[in-house]
């Protein structure tokens, strides 16, 4: 029983709670993972062999985190009882890719395929679009991809689309099935075919089906309140008859439902299993006990949750300061200063967070850190969306998969071999046969490039292969031939160099598979651990901020219309509460001390516009609350 030390009773009840299903509610710092990865230990630990648990979560971030801890606990269990294994735990995205990989996509004619990220998701609705003589440029591409993913998600097809009244849904369902013809004939899938395509084999293949319930016994679903309709059907699909699926959440936390997060997942788990065990994890480890009386405050006021109260035995901490700025240049100073203060009194950089509910509010902020040479990175420029590391990777796809036009598209001009668009045209048009003079050589040889490239990774490691791409594409010489920034991509391609060592271990061709789908499956988040040598204070939206914390949060932008978002006011239900649960997740990211900031001017879509404090800063009584001025400067203030 030694996993049950050094939990509280609720976390002790979740642990051993090991048949049938199990709702586990986790406030936010409420150590919902230390409580998964014992109840996993607890179960290796009494018989249950590491390979038949399941975990799954949203991030790689979530994932890795959850695997390390689990790993460093099971080597307290004897030798005998954990078989040299772990629990698989993954991603929903990572397990899709799993399982679509040993039994295959598209009714299990496709065991290998490419998987499209955004930009190459958007390269095929274009061509859709030109497919049918439409201007992409008029037709708004990204919002059709967007109701393309929202309509998939939740389960409809293109032809429910074209049934719509509305003109854009039904050009949008013309538009997917293109799409989703062009993506079958290059054996390719995007995010959302990863679940689609998983849960289809789930539901109606029985091998496969059959054998994920042989395989796996003990299902652990973290961040349930995120699922989706998708999620949620693989969830119960892999819980089979034996039910012995715990789902780990908080309807507090719930804040996707843009992007297809059904609250209701959650809150009817009881209904979906009414055999099911419930336990509430309401003590806070993280945040001070002025931070967590405030966001009681705040999400108290919200009806579509599951009740709860949360607590901690941590200090009281420091009150919660409030800035009424002038404007988003007085505020982004204002911070930046109180930045400065922090980092002097010996708060690393990075355990400080500026959160903001939309992008834009970025750049005043950073202009303030420019101007005051404060190091800060800005969460979402991803080091595998750079242009350089994104060509390479498309050397290594179209390698393994000759039939993948996107990455044929991309690299058979990179660098410059003198293969102009119409050349590129009628070769995928009528073939390499029809092609003559310098422009048949050109694209002979590329072909050869890609046979070369293919064989050599068959023996050699992934590091070694893209060493190898990088000199042999011609890459190499251009970028030194580049004085404005190839040395800058230089460095890049020798940091892909560096991170293909992590893959060297795997066999044959699964070291790049797993680069590959790395790569395609990274996070906003696993962005921060990437860069984390570079230090600075982190400026992130809040949705980007969910799972994470920070000693010293700002939490901007705090004006109705903005925060709230503006479009909250014509939501209903669940919806309308979704805004306050983003600063319910806000403020809980905070362990030591939060700064709440708003501005009574800001400048938005070129117009300067009066502004009024949000409605949350009513909700902090009075009593939590130090108002906040900067020295030597007239200030602008509005009393709540």
């Amino acid at each position: 029983m030694q996993f049950l030390e050094g939990l509280n009773d609720a976390q002790k009840k979740a642990v051993l709670s090991t048949d049938g299903p199990l709702l586990i509610v986790a406030g936010a710092g409420a150590g919902k993972t230390k409580t998964i990865v014992h109840r996993m230990c607890h179960l290796i630990e009494n018989g249950v062999a590491p390979s038949q648990i399941l975990a799954v979560t949203f991030t790689n971030k979530a994932a890795k985190e959850m695997r390390e801890r689990t790993i460093a606990q099971i080597q307290h269990i004897p030798a005998a009882l954990r078989e040299g294994t772990a629990p698989f735990v993954s991603t929903f995205h990572s397990l899709g890719v799993f399982l679509l990989r040993k039994f295959g996509a598209y009714d299990g004619m496709v065991k290998r395929f490419t998987i499209l990220d955004d930009s190459d998701s958007m390269s095929l609705i274009k061509e859709s679009l030109q497919y049918f003589g439409l201007d992409p440029k008029q037709n708004e591409p990204r919002s059709i991809r967007s109701l393309i993913s929202r309509s998939a998600n939740a389960l409809l097809t293109p032809d429910n689309l074209l049934s719509e009244s509305n003109p854009h849904y039904r050009l949008t369902g013309q538009v997917w099935k293109r799409y989703t013809a062009l993506k079958k004939e290059q054996k390719a899938l995007d995010f959302d075919d990863l679940l689609l395509e998983t849960v289809k084999l789930l539901e109606e293949n029985e091998i496969a089906r059959t054998w994920c319930h042989d395989t796996w016994h003990y299902i652990h679903i973290d961040e349930y309140q995120d699922t989706n309709e998708v999620q949620y059907r693989i969830a119960r699909a892999l819980a089979g008859d034996r039910k012995n699926l715990c789902v780990v959440g908080d309807s507090d936390q719930s804040i996707y439902s843009w992007r297809g997060a059904n609250i209701k997942n959650i809150l009817e788990f009881e209904h979906d299993y009414p055999e099911a065990t419930v336990v509430l994890l309401e003590e806070n480890y993280r945040s001070t006990k002025t931070v967590i009386a405030a966001a009681n405050e705040i999400v108290n006021k919200n009806t579509y949750r599951t009740p709860k109260q949360l607590f901690t035995n941590n200090a009281d901490g420091d009150l919660i300061s409030v800035y009424a700025a002038y404007d988003e240049n007085d505020e982004a100073k204002f911070i930046v200063e109180r930045c400065i203060e922090q980092i002097d009194s010996g708060v690393a950089p990075d355990d400080i967070a500026i959160l903001f509910r939309t992008n834009f509010q970025s750049r005043a902020l950073e202009e303030a850190f420019l101007s005051y040479g404060i190091p800060y990175q800005v969460l979402g420029v991803r080091f595998f969306e750079r242009r350089e590391v994104k060509d390479v990777l498309s050397y290594i796809r179209a390698a393994q998969n000759p039939d993948s036009l996107i990455d044929i598209k991309r690299t058979i001009n990179t660098p410059v071999r003198g293969i102009g668009k119409v050349t590129i045209a009628n070769l995928f048009t009528h073939g390499q046969e029809s092609l003559s003079g310098k422009a048949a050589v050109s694209v002979k040889q590329f072909f050869e490039l890609l046979e070369r490239i293919r064989e050599f990774s068959d023996i050699h490691s992934v590091s070694e292969t893209i060493k190898y791409i990088i000199v042999e594409s011609g890459m190499q010489r251009a970028y030194k031939e580049d004085k404005v920034d190839g040395e800058e991509r230089l460095e890049n391609l020798e940091e892909l160099v560096t991170l293909g060592l992590r893959y060297d271990h795997f066999e044959g061709g699964e070291g790049l598979e797993k680069l590959l789908e790395d790569a395609t499956l990274m996070s906003d988040q696993d962005n921060l651990d990437n860069n984390a040598a570079k230090g600075g204070v982190k400026l992130m939206t809040i949705h980007a901020a969910k799972g994470l914390e920070f000693g010293v949060v700002f939490v901007t932008g705090l004006e109705h219309g903005l925060f709230p978002h503006e479009r909250d006011s014509k939501l209903t239900g669940a919806d309308a509460e979704e805004e306050r649960r983003l600063m319910y997740v806000a403020v809980t990211r905070a362990r030591r001390k939060l700064y709440l900031t708003y501005a009574s001017m800001r400048t938005i879509f070129g117009m300067r516009d009066v502004r009024m404090p949000s409605e949350f800063l009513m909700d902090v009584p009075d009593e939590y609350i130090m108002r906040e001025s900067r020295d030597g400067e007239a200030g602008f203030t509005v009393y709540l």
